[in-house]
């Protein structure tokens, strides 16, 4: 891969606005000065992500993910540092002067990015399979045929596989790409030294990922008469296409979702094109897989609430109940709508058209209580064990749910649906709540042989102390935190925060090295005459340095509320700053001289010299005379 020039990146990094780059994955929530959202990286229920736009940065004060734009790409990408310039600089429309990628440069790209960009040439073929090959008429026809727009085959990159053995294989060789990458997305199979596409003779559906890239593809055969040839095939599992973790129209979706704070959910690959084709665009697709963990978090970064969209099969409905329980487990809001027998969303609204479907579904909705009781209505009608046995399973459903408000209301809403008492309903559940904690502490083989058996409380082993090094290190910390948030803040008579700190520190050596750094290169700047900005730092090569920086940057907690309108008045830590910067380099050089004290007393024992042991006593004596300067100025009282 060519180099992307630096002007091209540092005008990429100018561009990228990280509440514009983020805001496409999550929903931000304005509160004090940043925003915040629940962590895309990992599962939370109280939001610990925090996005500063003055900054420029993010940071999960969870997981500890931070960076600026590139780096979040990167880290919901899982994708190196070029393809993240190249996914901005498309955003903004930034032109980036680089040659298309040859047999040579595909060497030097990692195992990912090369399935992306396989995957991409193979989505351009199909579309262009669809558009100018003859054999792409077929797909056309089909196409026309339920009723799919070519604004809406444009919109979803629809495609055509030739039914051909080796079409994509042979373009994607000839054009310089390399076996290994096309077997690993599956696009071609090997079997007895022969090679062969996966899709032949199918409309193709690529999948995209939250960012827009295709991970994957759906495909449907046009051969009705083919028994042997499934009727829809898929890519399989791979470095970048994992199922379980994607949605299909998700990318189409989701700006849909934010706004209309609603997310519903189909089943197949057409469902998603007709409703889009409707005007509604908030739609995502299971891609006929059984809901999963990782979608319900997908869906839940941009909405919480979820209405299912179900075939009118009962039997498979039924089947589908434990996609409502994982949803409730996440602690999203859940509505289902049922079709007439027969129907699904891309049959029914082909039918009635886009207004009447609106009005169906809105009419329809209902909460999965009331879906639930319905649905086993029929068969627990005059049948008290049956219908015993349906209560439980709605009992068991709302124990799923993280909220005890919200639990409280269902169990409210079932013994008013059921005619039976609230608390029985509470005492099902509280009886539920003990027997999984009992099998939760049960060991899970029966013997406890070799097992060490628990220590009683006064053994456990206790906290370890912190360490002399783990208490410099947070005093050189807190130095070179104040110098990046306020390095040309005047603290007093013209001293900035650098010079103030850099003088009173100038004899001090940092012995945590990664703070060592850090100093040095906040002295690099004040040599060339410039006062280090947050950027020199957020946008630094070194990935350690880049990290530990935007965590310095970061800040955890901010004011709820506008105290000033109630004339409360509480004071930032920038209001306090030549107090707290005085404190911050008094502390560090109090810490330093314990431990010379600490170096020379080791030192004193190995002595055996007379006038050796007075000199040794009389550093010591003078270290011990600055020890207490410090105290006194810090107002610790040393006991001896």
């Amino acid at each position: 891969m060519s180099l992307i020039p630096k002007e091209t990146v540092d005008q990429i990094m100018a561009r990228a606005d990280i509440v514009e780059v983020v805001g496409e994955f999550v929903s931000l929530k304005k509160k004090g000065q940043n925003m915040w959202a629940c962590c895309p990286f990992h599962h939370e229920k109280s939001p610990s992500f925090s996005v500063s736009p003055a900054k420029g940065i993010y940071k999960c004060f969870g997981c500890g993910k931070a960076g600026n734009p590139v780096q979040f790409i990167m880290d919901v990408e899982g994708t190196s540092f070029p393809e993240a310039l190249k996914y901005l600089a498309k955003k903004y429309g930034i032109e980036i002067p680089e040659e298309a990628p040859s047999p040579e440069s595909s060497r030097e790209q990692n195992e990912r990015d090369s399935q992306f960009i396989i995957t991409d040439f193979a989505n351009k073929h199909f579309q262009q399979n669809l558009h100018e090959h003859e054999q792409g008429g077929i797909g056309k026809a089909y196409l026309k045929e339920r009723g799919i727009s070519a604004a809406i085959v444009k919109k979803f990159e629809l495609g055509y596989s030739l039914d051909a053995w080796s079409d994509l294989t042979d373009a994607a060789l000839k054009a310089g790409y390399k076996q290994q990458y096309l077997e690993a997305t599956g696009l071609t199979i090997v079997k007895d030294d022969k090679r062969y596409d996966r899709f032949r003779g199918r409309v193709m559906f690529p999948i995209h990922n939250v960012s827009g890239r295709v991970v994957g593809f759906g495909a449907r055969t046009l051969k009705s008469n083919d028994k042997k040839s499934p009727k829809y095939l898929n890519s399989p599992e791979s470095e970048i296409y994992h199922k379980s973790n994607v949605l299909y129209g998700l990318y189409q979706a989701r700006q849909a979702m934010r706004m209309q704070d609603m997310c519903y959910l189909v089943e197949g690959y057409l469902d998603v094109l007709s409703l889009h084709q409707g005007g509604i665009d908030n739609v995502v697709a299971s891609s006929g897989t059984s809901l999963t963990d990782g979608q319900i978090k997908l869906i839940g970064r941009y909405t919480q609430h979820i209405t299912v969209l179900y075939d009118g099969d009962a039997a498979g409905i039924k089947a589908s109940l434990r996609g409502i329980d994982l949803i409730l487990e996440n602690g999203l809001n859940v509505n289902v709508v049922t079709f007439p027998e027969g129907e699904d969303p891309d049959s029914y609204i082909q039918k009635v058209g886009d207004t009447a479907f609106k009005n169906y579904v809105q009419q329809q909705a209902q909460d999965f209580i009331s879906f639930k009781a319905s649905l086993y209505a029929a068969d627990t009608k005059d049948n008290p064990v049956k219908k015993a046995e349906a209560i439980r399973e709605i009992v068991a459903s709302i124990a799923k749910i993280p909220d005890s408000i919200k639990r409280s209301v269902f169990f409210r809403s079932c013994s008013l649906i059921f005619d039976i008492d609230e608390q029985v309903l509470v005492s099902e559940y509280n009886k539920m709540q003990l027997q999984d904690r009992q099998q939760a502490q049960t060991p899970k083989t029966g013997s406890t042989y070799g097992q060490e058996p628990p220590l009683p409380p006064e053994a456990e082993p206790q906290e370890k102390e912190e360490s002399d090094t783990d208490v410099l290190k947070r005093y050189e910390r807190e130095i070179v935190r104040m110098l990046l948030n306020y390095p040309d803040r005047v603290l007093e008579e013209g001293i900035t925060t650098c010079q103030y700190m850099l003088e009173q520190l100038e004899d001090v050596e940092f012995r945590t090295p990664l703070y060592a750094r850090l100093m040095e290169l906040v002295k690099e700047k004040l040599c060339e005459e410039k006062i280090p900005v947050a950027e020199d730092f957020i946008n630094y090569p070194d990935q350690e340095i880049r990290a530990e920086a935007i965590s310095l940057l970061s800040e955890q907690h901010e004011l709820s509320h506008n105290w000033a309108t109630h004339q409360i008045f509480v004071p930032h830590e920038s209001d306090l700053l030549p107090y707290g910067a005085e404190r911050a380099v008094l502390r560090l050089k109090w810490r330093n001289v314990q431990l010379l004290i600490k170096m020379e007393m080791e030192k004193l024992r190995l002595v055996t010299d007379p006038e050796e042991q007075i000199r040794q006593l009389t550093t010591i004596r003078s270290l011990k005379s600055f020890e207490n300067q410090l105290c006194d100025m810090l107002g610790i009282v040393i006991n001896r």
